[in-house]
């Protein structure tokens, strides 16, 4: 299984570049192995990312914006997704891993299932 972000190394929005750079960041601190696939410099992972974001995930107009982020094919979610799951401690879960033992949301869900 592996994590993809796509992103787009030459876009002009200073947000969508701050978004790409959260999501890489987080990721790498928590030595969650990804790849990255750029969406500007590759037609062939634009289209991909295009067809495989979910019909209910996508924006009412336009396409859709990086980063986008999968496990292998599975859809897991754009940057506001990522951000919600981060602020509840659930980024595994919105990733579609296993939380390593001793991180905060492995703590989180020992929690719950002693209740």
């Amino acid at each position: 299984m592996v994590i993809k972000v796509y992103i787009a190394s030459s876009s002009g929005s200073t947000s969508i570049k701050k978004q790409q750079q959260d999501v890489m960041g987080f990721l790498t601190v928590n030595k969650i192995e990804f790849e990255e696939c750029d969406i500007a410099a590759n037609e062939a992972n634009r289209k991909w990312m295009r067809e495989n974001i979910p019909e209910e995930s996508r924006p009412a107009t336009g396409n859709p914006l990086p980063p986008q982020i999968f496990n292998d094919s599975k859809y897991c979610g754009d940057y506001e997704a990522f951000f919600y799951a981060r602020e509840d401690n659930a980024v595994y879960a919105f990733l579609g891993l296993t939380a390593p033992p001793g991180s905060k949301e492995a703590e989180a869900l020992a929690k719950k299932e002693q209740q």
